[in-house]
């Protein structure tokens, strides 16, 4: 639910307010890996919420001015794979992979090839994203 369907749904919308809620604000980071599998190449890109955040936005708008050839929202779900999820407790790491493609209006396509690593925390009785490594190659070393 928050790493698929509501995170395509407010990304296609352009609304953060509807994933804010979903992050562990104080202690939140996100790691680049800037699609490259050497890891010493991976950045603290996004030491705080609010930079990852305003990245989400920029890439949101600029995704809602493209001119796709077919439903973008379904086309995501094509793509995305969000199988293999490990739970300890109240932590876990979720495996979320993008492998495919989206066609655009002017005849070329999106490929979509990174996978992410988030890290989440259950907070009361709901589970919050507390970090991750994304924008990784898929597969990874491959």
């Amino acid at each position: 639910e928050m790493l698929v369907r509501r995170d395509i749904d407010a990304f296609i919308g352009q609304d953060w307010s509807m994933v804010e809620n979903d992050f562990v604000a104080e202690s939140f980071f996100g790691m680049h890996a800037h699609f490259l599998a050497n890891a010493d190449a991976w950045r603290l890109q996004f030491p705080r919420l609010e930079i990852y955040r305003d990245e989400w936005l920029r890439q949101a708008k600029e995704t809602a001015a493209t001119k796709f050839a077919e439903p973008l929202r379904e086309a995501l779900f094509r793509v995305t794979n969000l199988r293999d999820i490990d739970v300890d407790g109240d932590r876990a790491v979720l495996h979320k992979k993008f492998d495919g493609s989206v066609a655009k209006a002017d005849g070329s396509v999106d490929r979509l090839k990174w996978q992410t690593l988030y890290f989440c925390r259950k907070v009361g009785a709901n589970w919050k994203i507390s970090g991750f490594v994304g924008y990784m190659p898929y597969p990874l070393g491959g």
